[in-house]
């Protein structure tokens, strides 16, 4: 079953306030302190919460990922507590590309950043078959619906109109690995 647009922006504004200028509304950025008071942003804390007990799940896999490549872990912050709405890792292909992935914590979704080089293909495949077989009924978010800017939501890195639906779903960590 294909993701819809629709389903996604669903999943966004779950965990994330929606920035509407109106009288309806008030739009409250994430580094203000009553931020982390708004039902959205509880949510992603309790997000967050269930991806700490689920960690050996994401360690088996990335272990078994890293035995076969050379791996880097960017998820070991959730076991500190920080709040993040994916496990992220990548994979290095060549000593300055990494190809990296990420499965949410807030939906049954994942994404594989390629880089653009011919090496990524195999790696990918092979990511995308444990990520399959690990979490079973995750399904990948294409480019064409991932780099969707969500035109009213910010996060601590972004401004409202700048974040993207991977970066919603998979955290900032997504564009470490876009070329700068």
């Amino acid at each position: 079953m294909k993701v819809t647009p629709c389903e996604l922006l669903d999943v966004v504004y779950r965990f994330y306030p929606r920035g509407v200028h109106n009288t309806d509304r008030i739009y409250v950025p994430p580094n203000e302190p009553i931020y982390a008071d708004t039902a959205e942003h509880r949510r992603l804390v309790e997000a967050a919460s269930r991806g700490r007990a689920e960690y050996p799940r994401w360690k088996a896999m990335i272990d078994r990922l890293g035995d076969r490549y050379g791996l880097q872990n960017e998820s070991l912050h959730i076991l500190a507590g920080w709040v993040d709405s994916a496990y992220s890792a990548r994979i290095w292909l060549t000593e300055e590309t990494a190809l990296s992935f990420h499965v949410s914590l807030l939906g049954p979704y994942y994404g594989i950043h390629l880089p653009g080089i011919p090496e990524e293909e195999p790696v990918a495949r092979e990511v995308a078959r444990e990520i399959d077989a690990t979490y079973p009924g995750y399904r990948p978010i294409p480019p064409e619906l991932g780099n969707e800017v969500v035109p009213d939501v910010a996060m601590n890195v972004v401004l409202m109109g700048e974040a993207t639906i991977y970066m919603c779903l998979f955290s900032d960590k997504w564009t470490w690995v876009d070329p700068v």
